[in-house]
């Protein structure tokens, strides 16, 4: 399953807490969680993460280690021709 998780910093990012994160994603790939793509953006949301885990609670377990360092919306993407097929 592919998810999208869209960011917003508790405080102004540190080195200390980049690498915080840096580890954290270490580990849930360790974990079996595949980034595709972490990106920092301007407007609304401070980083998108997109990212492919095998079900709802595996992303869920993955997002709440997050918690302290950013406040989180996740959400299921299911590719366009996939998503065709169900109208």
């Amino acid at each position: 399953m592919i998810f999208i998780s869209f960011g917003k910093f508790r405080e102004k990012p540190t080195k200390e807490t980049s690498s915080n994160a840096s580890k954290m994603i270490e580990n849930a790939r360790k974990g079996g969680i595949k980034i595709l793509g972490l990106y920092w953006t301007l407007g609304r949301y401070d980083t998108v993460l997109i990212f492919e885990a095998s079900n709802e609670k595996e992303a869920m377990r993955f997002r709440l280690e997050a918690a302290g360092i950013v406040a989180t919306e996740t959400m299921v993407a299911i590719p366009k021709d996939e998503a065709t097929k169900l109208l």
